[in-house]
């Protein structure tokens, strides 16, 4: 169940990230703060999977 979860929030996390770079570009300050809260996310499904 969790899982699932944290598939939704990383499918609607590279969603933002993708339009922010497509508006800002790669190296804006919060396309880079998407990005880190991406690697957050998909750590925490790679420990679910883990488990």
């Amino acid at each position: 169940m969790l899982s699932k979860i944290l598939l939704g929030k990383i499918t609607l996390k590279k969603k933002v990230m993708y339009h922010k770079a497509k508006h800002f570009g790669l190296t804006h300050s919060s396309v880079v703060a998407c990005s880190q809260e991406l690697d957050l996310l998909l750590n925490q499904y790679q420990e679910t999977q883990a488990s």
